[in-house]
């Protein structure tokens, strides 16, 4: 049977299935396309039974796949469904869409045993997920709070599309509890970012369910973190497990109280003796009584019901009514406490002196441990003896066997709490301290081998008790407590933890056995922190290291950390909030000549790259002579890094002389060498966010919007910077306005400017272009009361030391020129096209400026446009769109019909659709296709002079 084809969508449900992609909801589309909302309702409709999807967000999963891939949208298989609980169709009820499917709960705890009990709890928490974002389920330690809420998580995780993540706090220590969520929501941190930021836009408004369990021991920072993903994600549903409420607005505290006798505590215990021995029979009033005395907590009853196959009914009976005889009295929550206590005590005694000795010297680690990690600490017993002890104390319900998950264990809070208690009071614990932190470097030495593959589950696995082991590190293991923090400053930037991996190699600097290895780690602190803290801190780490090289003897290794840090200042001025001198940059180049020797070639090609940048006083105007000279001692070392950074003098240099075509050729054989770098490796950061940053202006200098595109795609996709809150939308919006794509502009440049004010409104120069752009869009659609708040915008984003210079900027001056043109506005015309010929210091853009200034000194009909056409001609030669604009300001002025054709070719070969549209109305024959081009796009016909 042949399968039925697939029903084409039109172009406009194409707009809107891309749309959708974005996350819009149906009055945002309408406003952007300038549709009625129930035109809107409709074309999803269409999609969702063209494509065979049942709801939004299975479109919207469609069109971002096609947009990743670039392929064609496939309708989804019939059929395809996960049922819902009932109890979770309330929250769907509540939320304006309807909810997909999405029944995998990230990081839920695998256990073998089976769910007993808690049905109203259960029951009551799904319903007040549909109404309350933040839940917390209160109670003791061992009441079964971890259980619950697990069982939970996953019953309502059809109801939260988004995601659903179930974090483990035991192992998280202060100050790492984001660290710990962006691992689960496989989100990375970036440089200059909050973590926590990172989380929120990673979360957006989407409907996510985020559990944090066991939060007690760090009541502060969660939160301080919950109110922070509160305030920012309203999409998000946050649920918790504490001995304490956390005290934030709107918490509801939901008690877990014991199982209730006479039902649910008698099944557990049933149940658990069961699985111990499935021969196990005792009368129901025996049951009863065992459980009245445990006071229905459920770990207590595990670890009773645990000890019935050795000791029977009747046996286990006797023992805990001698164990807890002396607890009677009051039967409040502390004396259940007590009993809790008294019965992990009891378990304990009646283990073996083997089985004691490993299940204390277990309780070092955090969270989940494998048996080469048991065996790492037992100290004296053997890897088979360890094995055989582990299976014993899971059958005693003292550890906890992940199932699935590949030969890991842990401890229940409660029990470790018990096990840390005796291990810090015996002889041994300096002993399995030691063992500890040995096994943590030796750890995460293999992850670090690992690189190249699937690492990041098996470090986001032990990270923390990799923190803690260097951090509650005996004193007299500091070399071995050195490699740790050289190691997880190196994981934690991989992982891009940048912020943690920064204090990580600090503090290996700190601990360093010799000035040498302190002086490395300097560096690597240094490099891994440009985009993290100020320029003026980098220059200052690579001076500390200077010095540590100089102390241990090592002159080049001190040459190499002054030059970089000569070439740092002058190359990167603008990360700087103070200038550094010119005369302190050129003394510090003297003295790494002095001390280095020049034949080592990476001494060489960084002192070449450091006279590069200061060879003139004026900050960022590299020397041409000598980037070409550091380009050939680059080369020499064969490091991508080094080699990289050269070609950024010669293509800065090229860019500064008006020779863009050539910079953006160098720009070019830099992003070819990224594939070379080791991104896994703090040096080469500099150089891939430089690179993918300059890429996109280079392309668009020269009007190649097609390379442009690309670039920016790249920056969007790339670990260090893509998630960045709007460096990336910057890199974008001039290319989306300059094809014709400007709703898509716009959808970005809300995004961008809230992630701009998000941070702060720091100064940040390099995105005035893509502001100026955004009030392109609006002043070319014709919205002047948008195009003049935009245009303002850019003396904003500038900051206070170039806001008077700002209007100037050659892509400010070409928008002006640009609009009027659009508009036939003739108003000031000598005064713009005056200002587009003007001399931009620096400037990428003149070519722009120079192409329309002549465009509208035609239109305008000044005296001079012949001359303006003539000087604007030279700007062709370097970029693609100033030659269409020429050709298209030609036919104007000599109603040369030949010369629009070759325009219009001009946008089409650049992907300029709307340019293109605009230049067909001025040809006759083809001014119908024209004017449909700007009615696809809801674009007003522009006057005609």
């Amino acid at each position: 049977m042949q399968t039925p084809p697939v029903p084409a969508i039109t172009a406009r449900e194409a707009e809107v299935l891309d749309a959708l992609a974005d996350r819009l909801s149906n009055a945002e589309i309408a406003a952007d396309f300038h549709l009625s909302v129930r035109t809107v309702e409709s074309h999803v409709a269409s999609l969702l039974r063209k494509l065979g999807a049942q709801t939004r967000r299975d479109l919207a999963t469609l069109a971002q796949r096609a947009r990743t891939t670039r392929a064609v949208v496939e309708p989804i298989s019939p059929g395809r469904t996960t049922p819902v609980p009932a109890a979770a169709t309330e929250i769907l009820r509540s939320e304006p869409e309807p909810a997909s499917p999405a029944p995998r709960v990230v990081g839920l705890p695998r256990v073998a045993t089976t769910f007993v009990g808690r049905g109203q709890e259960h029951d009551d928490v799904l319903r007040q997920l549909a109404h309350n974002r933040l839940i917390t389920l209160l109670g003791p330690g061992g009441v079964g709070k971890t259980r619950l809420a697990a069982v939970i998580a996953e019953s309502a995780a059809p109801a939260f599309p988004a995601g659903c993540a179930f974090v483990d706090l035991v192992p998280v220590r202060d100050g790492f509890v984001a660290q710990a969520v962006a691992a689960a929501f496989g989100a990375t941190a970036r440089a200059g970012v909050a973590l926590e930021d990172v989380i929120c836009e990673r979360l957006g408004r989407e409907r996510v369910l985020l559990v944090l369990d066991n939060c007690e021991h760090l009541p502060d920072a969660v939160a301080g973190f919950a109110e922070r993903i509160l305030a920012a994600c309203p999409g998000v549903r946050l649920l918790l497990t504490s001995r304490e409420r956390l005290g934030v607005a709107g918490e509801q505290v939901v008690a877990v109280a014991p199982l209730p006798l006479g039902s649910d505590a008698e099944a557990l215990f049933q149940d658990r003796a069961t699985a111990a021995d499935p021969e196990f029979a005792a009368d129901p009033a025996t049951i009863s009584e065992i459980c009245a005395q445990l006071d229905g907590i459920p770990l207590a009853i595990e670890l009773a019901a645990a000890r019935s196959a050795s000791l029977g009914a009747n046996g286990l009976t006797a023992g805990l009514h001698d164990l807890l005889r002396l607890l009677a009295g009051g039967r409040g929550g502390s004396e259940r406490h007590r009993s809790l206590s008294a019965i992990i005590g009891w378990s304990h005694e009646l283990l073996t002196d083997e089985e004691q000795r490993l299940f204390r010297r277990l309780a070092i680690f955090l969270g989940q441990f494998d048996l080469d990690a048991a065996e790492a600490v037992a100290g004296d017993l053997g890897r088979g003896a360890v094995a055989d002890v582990l299976g014993h104390l899971v059958d005693k319900s003292l550890i906890v066997h992940q199932r699935g998950g590949a030969g890991r264990w842990r401890m229940l809070q409660t029990v470790r709490a018990f096990a840390a208690d005796r291990l810090s009071a015996s002889a041994e614990h300096t002993d399995v301290r030691v063992r500890y932190l040995n096994w943590a470097k030796a750890s995460a030495t293999q992850l670090e081998a690992q690189l190249g593959g699937d690492w990041r589950p098996g470090f986001d696995a032990i990270v923390d008790d990799l923190r803690v082991a260097l951090i509650d590190r005996p004193d007299n293991c500091t070399t071995v407590a050195h490699q740790l923090a050289r190691s997880l400053g190196h994981l934690s930037y991989a992982r891009r933890f940048i912020a943690d991996s920064l204090s990580h190699y600090l503090l290996a600097a700190e601990l360093a056995p010799t000035p040498i290895e302190a002086a490395r780690d300097l560096r690597d602190a240094a490099a891994c922190s440009l985009d993290t803290i100020s320029g003026d801190q980098v220059f200052q780490l690579l001076l500390a290291s200077a010095e540590r090289s100089a102390a241990g003897g090592d002159g080049n290794a001190q040459a190499t950390a002054m030059a970089r840090a000569v070439e740092m200042a002058g190359r990167f001025p603008a990360s700087f909030p103070e200038d550094i001198a010119h005369h302190r940059l050129r003394r510090l180049l003297d003295d790494a000549i002095a001390v280095g020797d020049q034949r080592q070639p990476v001494v060489a090609a960084s002192i070449a790259a450091a006279a590069v940048w200061i060879a003139n006083e004026e900050k960022f105007n590299p020397d041409p002579e000598l980037a070409a000279v550091a380009e050939a001692t680059a080369k020499a070392t064969g490091d991508p890094v080094l080699i990289s950074a050269s070609l950024d003098g010669v293509g800065t240099a090229a860019s500064l002389a008006g020779r863009r075509r050539e910079a953006h050729q160098l720009t070019r054989q830099r992003l070819e060498l990224i594939e070379a770098m080791d991104r896994n490796a703090p040096h080469s950061a500099v150089e891939i966010i430089d690179t993918l940053h300059v890429a996109t202006t280079d392309a668009i200098a020269i009007g190649d919007l097609r390379a442009a595109m690309a670039a920016a795609r790249l920056i969007e996709n790339d670990d260090l910077i893509g998630d960045h809150p709007y460096l990336a939308a910057s890199r974008l919006i001039p290319t989306l306005v300059l094809i014709g794509e400007f709703d898509k502009a716009l959808r970005s440049a809300t995004r961008m400017w809230d992630g701009w004010e998000r941070l702060g409104r720091p100064a940040a120069g390099w995105l005035t272009p893509a502001v100026a752009a955004i009030a392109l869009a609006h002043g070319l659609r014709g919205d002047m009361g948008r195009f003049r708040l935009w245009r303002s915008r850019t003396a904003d984003v500038a900051g206070a030391a170039y806001a008077a210079q700002v209007r100037l900027t050659s892509f400010g001056t070409f928008v002006d020129a640009r609009v009027a043109i659009q508009l036939n506005d003739k108003l000031d015309a000598v005064e713009k096209v005056k200002r587009a010929f003007a001399a931009f210091p620096r400037g990428r853009y003149e070519a722009y400026a120079q192409a329309a200034g002549a465009e509208l000194a035609v239109i305008a009909g000044l005296p001079d446009a012949a001359e303006r056409l003539t000087a604007a001609a030279a700007a062709t030669t370097e970029s693609y769109w100033a030659a269409a604009c020429i050709a298209r300001a030609n036919g104007r002025y000599h109603n040369d019909q030949d010369a629009l054709i070759a325009s219009v070719d001009g946008w089409e070969q650049i992907g300029a659709r709307f340019e293109r549209a605009c230049t067909l109305l001025l040809i006759p024959h083809r001014a119908a296709e024209g004017r449909a081009e700007l009615l696809s796009r809801q674009m007003p016909t522009p006057p005609q002079s």
